[in-house]
């Protein structure tokens, strides 16, 4: 038993016999660990193998656990509970120790267990010695090539993780989620990066709730670790509290209640310049030994490498996304009779963007335009034709073309343009007031609309070939799709980066999106936000634009409304598109009453452009203002003809369309119109639909 008095060791009769324990006894150190009150008794020699001064042991064993590495404790702890547990009388151990100048040292214990007459430990006494001499030959050299081994694995495998990181975030999140910190025993991480006019910006502050207010932006002049080792480009090894505390004295006093015993910050040097500093904290070391320092050098300089490429990337990210936001519209028009949100997110990284974009455009009429479109490719030069096309769509849009005809010409200024991108798009032109809408769509994805109760649906919209590529191909033919948005319903129109997803097909995609536009909020920017967040969250590659348009209650401009129509020869599903405009008009603008009038007037004067023009005809129904307000229709072709009346006769099949015209309107006539001619006839309707 232990002597304390004396500070000698008697051992016990049944202590295992040791082949060299007459040379090692005068270098051997006791224990006495009382396990009831917790505290162990350390002799003098055991002092000194712990390479303790007086008065730094208190007596509790974790007080030991600084001097021991953290796998090494691990490692001791359950051994010794091991034995407490499974009733073992005595075990032992080999184990290192790091001693003040940060060098380890082999060490060796062994323990054994005092028991009470029912089996429950009491004590434990014991040896601790210097083994490092004992160890100098063959087992030593194998632990030093499987530790060098590890250290360089975690070099390796931390760096390959990091070639991977693409932001700065990216680099701080492999550093703390890559098991970095643990292997190399660090308990937190601070990094600064270096800014113009000598300022270091904290961007990773430490365990949580370590942030000292007022270095969130220092100077490379000030008197901190991360200062001085950007300002030297030498690491600083910061080998115990006393070492911290006397170095920095501004900084100390903010984080001593941390527990830090040690730390080192390293310059992050790229390119022979420094970009930033890393520091690295302890708790539960003092001292750094060469091969760790070494170490730690290695791993600041594969750390700066990959901060200066995320810095780069965000750069290039940052500048390629403002030249794409600059492009867009910077504001959405206050458009009478509807709600409106639009969103675009840019894809996450470096030049990685898109030509997705979107527009609102005021049209003749108090009608409105609406675009969502994308040019193909992710880089500058998608933005720069998107911001392009989306200009002369917007003047095509805004001269007061027909849907298919502003399409058309787009696709022949694309083609025309000095690049080989081509660009899906679908365009609308809606008039509020009645709720029609006109829909071509140029190889893009299909629209949804949103009921009011938020039911959702797929609106199949027929198209043509992309923007581009019909000008080059000679399929300039846009199909016009008429359809009522009712009040309280929601277009949605979006780009494709909305339903992509890695390893799922588009229909999969559109299936979510519906599911999620009829589960999201009613508010129209919240809803827009809640797809960004989606998006945000998938961490898709491609760009998104989103528009959302919402029809809001019965609303007439004024001026009166204008709608308007192509319809070719031999294309039924554009006559019975111009039928369903008029009808909507007519139900919308308040003349129920002469519905059946209007409607049969309109189509005779459509049907005799088909029959006796050659290249269609564009139908217009608008509202007139003055004395008394009247509903005006137009039919426009390219004939230079004029029509006239004549009398069918008894058995006749034809003839009496103008005079039908002439018997149902109020005033009717023909009007020359450049190459082609104008036949409008004009109705009395009341004043107004009651609101």
């Amino acid at each position: 038993m232990v002597d304390r008095a004396a500070g000698a060791l008697s051992l016990p009769d049944d202590w295992p016999a040791h082949p060299d324990l007459s040379l090692i006894l005068n270098r051997m150190g006791s224990f006495d660990w009382d396990l009831a009150s917790g505290l162990m008794h350390l002799d003098r020699t055991g002092h000194e193998v712990f390479d303790l001064r007086p008065g730094e042991y208190d007596g509790r064993p974790e007080s030991l656990a600084f001097r021991v590495p953290h796998d090494e404790s691990i490692r001791l702890d359950t051994l010794v509970a091991q034995a407490l547990k499974n009733g073992s009388e005595h075990y032992g151990a080999y184990f290192r120790i790091r001693r003040r100048d940060g060098s380890l040292r082999w060490t060796h214990t062994q323990g054994f267990v005092r028991r009470d007459e029912t089996g429950r430990p009491l004590r434990i006494i014991g040896i601790i010695r210097d083994a490092t001499e004992e160890l100098a030959d063959s087992t030593t050299r194998r632990e030093i090539d499987a530790e060098r081994r590890r250290q360089t694995d975690v070099v390796d495998s931390t760096t390959a993780a990091l070639a991977h990181a693409r932001t700065v975030q990216d680099v701080i999140d492999v550093l703390k989620d890559s098991h970095g910190l643990e292997h190399f025993g660090a308990t937190s991480l601070v990094m600064g990066l270096l800014e113009s006019g000598g300022r270091i910006h904290l961007v990773a502050d430490g365990p949580e709730g370590s942030f000292v207010p007022g270095t969130r932006y220092t100077r490379v002049d000030e008197e901190y670790p991360m200062s001085e080792v950007v300002r030297t480009l030498t690491p600083r090894f910061i080998e115990s509290e006393r070492d911290f505390a006397d170095s920095y004295p501004i900084l100390w006093p903010n984080i001593k209640e941390l527990g830090i015993t040690s730390a080192v910050y390293l310059p992050l040097i790229a390119q022979a310049r420094p970009i930033g500093a890393l520091g690295l904290l302890y708790s539960d070391r003092i001292g750094f030994s060469s091969e760790e320092r070494n170490l730690l050098v290695a791993l600041g300089s594969s750390i700066a490498q990959s901060l200066q490429r995320a810095v780069l990337y965000e750069q290039e990210h940052d500048l390629a996304e403002g030249l794409q936001q600059a492009m867009l519209p910077r504001r959405i028009p206050d458009v009478p009779g509807a709600q409106i949100a639009v969103r675009y997110r840019s894809a996450r990284l470096g030049r990685d963007i898109g030509g997705d974009w979107y527009d609102i455009i005021a049209l003749p009429g108090g009608r409105v335009g609406a675009v969502i479109g994308d040019v193909q490719g992710h880089d500058t030069h998608a933005a720069a034709v998107m911001g392009q096309l989306r200009i002369v769509l917007r003047a095509y849009a805004a001269e007061g073309h027909t849907p298919a005809t502003v399409m058309a010409r787009a696709s022949v200024f694309l083609d025309e343009l000095d690049t080989e991108r081509f660009a899906t798009c679908t365009y609308v032109e809606a008039d509020l007031t009645t709720g029609v809408m006109q829909l071509v769509r140029a190889g893009h994805v299909d629209p949804l609309i949103r009921d009011k109760n938020g039911s959702t649906r797929r609106l199949p919209v027929e198209g043509g070939l992309p923007l581009g590529l019909s000008a080059e191909f000679g399929g300039l033919e846009y199909p016009v799709s008429t359809v009522e948005l009712d009040p309280g319903q929601t277009l949605v129109l979006y780009t494709d980066g909305l339903i992509e997803q890695p390893g799922a097909d588009l229909d999969d995609g559109m299936q979510l999106l519906t599911s999620l536009v009829h589960g999201g909020p009613r508010d129209l920017q919240l809803l827009a936000d809640r797809l960004c967040k989606v998006v945000d969250e998938r961490g898709g590659d491609d760009d998104v634009a989103i528009l959302l348009l919402r029809r809001k209650g019965a609303y007439t401009p004024q001026t009166g409304g204008r709608l308007q129509q192509h319809v070719a020869q031999n294309d039924p599903e554009a006559l019975r598109s111009a039928r369903h405009m008029i009808r909507a008009a007519v139900a919308a603008w308040g003349a129920r009453e002469r519905a059946d009038e209007i409607e049969l007037a309109a189509d005779e004067m459509i049907t005799n452009a088909l029959m006796h023009t050659d290249g269609g005809a564009i139908v217009t129904i608008r509202v007139l203002s003055g004395p008394e307000r009247r509903l005006r229709v137009e039919v426009e072709d390219r004939s230079s003809a004029l029509p006239r009346r004549r009398e069918a006769g008894e058995s006749g099949v034809s003839g009496r369309g103008l005079l039908l015209v002439d018997r149902l309107t109020e005033a009717w006539g023909v009007e020359s119109r450049g190459s082609g001619k104008c036949v409008w006839c004009e109705f009395v309707i009341p004043d107004g639909p009651k609101s």
